[in-house]
């Protein structure tokens, strides 16, 4: 969308938390994940400015974008590409980023032992794809064979055990769009079960790799000195796989959604390399004990509560002792800038700064029972949205399951609202709105200026109108056709053509060598899903897989090419009906030599592309990485053509 609040930028008027640190004589580092940086921003070539190092941080080991393999990750050190799982069959990437943060401890300890740090995690984990070592999914095994309607029952006697949530707390019914897990047949209770020990495996399998961490700054003097904040969740389990959940999100991502029968059976597969699974909307259901909804429903607790952790040796006073007060995440910035004596700047590089929002918490380290006082907080997403004031808190009711990507729009100004009394009823579960009007027409004012305020408006439901690259800025220019010379680069999704709701062609210009040659002339994505042009044994190969490899389309030349050069083009043709398949079309210096109709198609939403070679990972078992174009590569040329209305 084109206006202020949805531009995927932070302004030079919010400075980050790297930043007033490092003014302040820290050193910082950053690990994991970037979801910060402007997809149009993120090209091997810059700008750079809004990447991690351009945001505070001395040091970036991580990826940029909203999620990547735990086995083959699109990693990024500082400002480079790097593939540091090539020839290593045990590699993951938790165990990787523990490795260079310890490195990274040690390093600054040693260099400038007396400088403070800071050190900023963001782990994959656990986002989809949900993969883990075979030997800590096994460990999980027949832990969820009772399901979740039975495991939601369990939790929220755990949480009332524990003390995690009040006595009289209630516990929410399921959801009408959800199954009951006593619907699903045995084979597919089988999978379902599966994909959630491969869930808890990877939570635990970092779980395990922070604590190395943790062991490093017991090892280093350091643990006593360090405040640790800890956040477990994102934004609330995700519903966004559905009811079947996916084996492969990139296909579900791009609305080719398996079937059940093309995953029962490839249960030993989930957690894999060649698995991008995430989890059904049912355990999510269970895992957001005892709220409603889940993560995309900022209206509702389910999709907005996380379980947070602080630990800072003598400066915590009743540890292990569960706070209640009313905290949001911009709440975590103001808390440490207090806890470590740090006023913020009211410029930072000669721009004014606006106010901070967030309300420090480290009250509560003295005091468990504090009054609160973050009183009022706005929130939305998608829609769906809310305020809370004093513990009551107003919101909107969801329109469809977040897993309803279809086109059909829904005005969120029709949503209808809601009323809870967060004060006796922990678990919004008693809608007051008819009884109290009054109330819930003032909390709705109040979200009319606090939205105002913060540049929430236009509200949209649309998943898809704010992936479309066409309504958005591009480092592309707006052009249809965009020609590549051979490089080892890795071209991240907002640097390669979008191929939503178009047809398009790939042409690339190459000189055969008298001995010939194979390789890669341009790829996209990898094993899960992808495309591209290559050689093999001599001859111009087409390949197309929108789904998996059980999907995989290879169309390929009769013959080998002759030396010298030559125009090898590989074109999709959408159908008339949108959203469907399309045909595939192979030619060689204009003349077509292959074609195949596909029944399914994609527009490879969010996939890296590369030239000359492979980029992260082989989009076909006969090609080993990098597979990297041994004649000679002149351009390739990437051009969208007839539009449709495909997502």
């Amino acid at each position: 969308m084109d206006a202020p609040g949805y531009n995927a930028s932070i302004p030079k008027t919010a400075a980050t938390i790297g930043q007033v640190l490092k003014a302040n004589g820290y050193d910082t580092s950053w690990f994991g994940k970037n979801h910060n940086t402007p997809p149009w921003d993120l090209t091997p070539y810059g700008p750079f400015d809004r990447w991690p190092l351009g945001l505070g941080f001395d040091y970036f080991y991580g990826f940029n974008g909203p999620a990547t393999s735990q086995f083959a990750p699109i990693l990024t050190e500082n400002l480079n590409t790097i593939r540091p799982y090539i020839g290593k069959p045990d590699y993951i990437l938790d165990r990787d980023t523990a490795d260079h943060a310890i490195q990274w401890l040690g390093g600054q300890k040693s260099l400038r032992p007396d400088a403070p740090f800071l050190m900023y995690w963001s782990p994959g984990t656990a986002h989809g794809p949900q993969q883990a070592p075979k030997e800590w999914i096994a460990k999980f095994r027949g832990k969820f064979d009772m399901g979740w309607d039975k495991l939601r029952v369990e939790i929220f006697k755990r949480q009332k055990a524990m003390g995690v949530i009040p006595k009289n707390a209630r516990l929410n019914p399921r959801e009408a769009a959800l199954p009951a897990w006593d619907s699903l047949t045995p084979e597919q209770q089988k999978v379902s079960a599966r994909m959630m020990e491969v869930y808890a495996a990877q939570l635990a399998f970092f779980d395990d790799q922070f604590g190395r961490v943790i062991g490093e700054l017991k090892r280093l003097g350091e643990y006593d000195n360090t405040l640790i904040i800890y956040v477990q969740g994102d934004n609330g389990s995700s519903e966004e796989a559905g009811p079947r959940g996916t084996n492969n999100e990139y296909a579900s991502m791009n609305n080719n959604d398996p079937e059940w029968d093309q995953m029962i059976g490839k249960e030993d597969s989930l957690g894999g390399p060649h698995s991008a699974g995430v989890y059904q909307a049912g355990w999510a259901y269970a895992m957001n004990t005892p709220f409603q909804y889940s993560k995309q429903v900022a209206s509702h607790l389910g999709g907005t509560m996380n379980g947070m952790v602080v630990s800072w040796p003598g400066h915590v006073a009743d540890q292990r002792q569960t706070r209640g007060q009313f905290t949001h995440v911009i709440d975590i910035a103001p808390t440490v800038y207090e806890a470590i004596g740090i006023t913020p700047p009211t410029q930072m590089n000669g721009v004014d700064q606006m106010p901070i929002d967030g309300v420090s918490f480290a009250y509560t380290f003295r005091e468990a029972k504090a009054a609160n006082r973050h009183t009022e907080q706005y929130f939305e997403l998608m829609g769906n949205r809310g305020f809370y004031k004093d513990g009551w808190l107003a919101n909107t009711v969801p329109a469809r399951p977040t897993w309803d990507h279809s086109p059909t729009h829904v005005d969120p100004l029709a949503f209808k609202w809601e009323l809870y009394d967060l004060n006796r009823d922990y678990s919004q579960s008693v809608n007051l709105a008819a009884k109290h009007p009054e109330k819930l027409a003032a909390l709705q004012a109040n979200f009319e200026t606090a939205a105002k305020a913060n540049n929430v408006f236009p509200l949209t439901s649309d998943f898809f109108s704010r992936l479309d690259a066409r309504f958005r800025p591009s480092i592309l220019g707006g052009r249809n056709s965009v020609t590549y010379y051979p490089s080892t680069a890795r071209f991240n999704y907002g640097a390669f053509p979008s191929l939503m709701r178009t047809g398009w062609s790939a042409s690339a210009q190459v000189d055969v060598p008298s001995a010939g040659g194979d390789g890669t002339l341009v790829a996209q994505g990898g094993w899960a899903m992808g495309w591209g042009l290559f050689v093999i044994n001599g001859k111009p190969v087409f390949l197309y897989d929108p789904s998996d490899h059980d999907t995989a389309i290879r169309l390929s030349g009769s013959e080998p090419l002759s030396p010298g050069k030559h125009s090898i083009m590989g074109r999709f043709v959408p159908d008339a009906m949108p959203g469907r398949g399309g045909t595939l079309e192979l030619s060689v210096d204009g003349k077509e030599v292959a074609r195949q109709t596909t029944p399914m198609s994609s527009s490879f939403l969010g996939l890296a592309g590369s030239v000359g070679q492979l980029g992260d990972e082989s989009v076909a078992d006969d090609m080993q990485l990098p597979f990297a174009y041994q004649g000679r590569l002149l351009s390739v040329t990437i051009s969208q053509e007839k539009e449709t209305g495909a997502r």
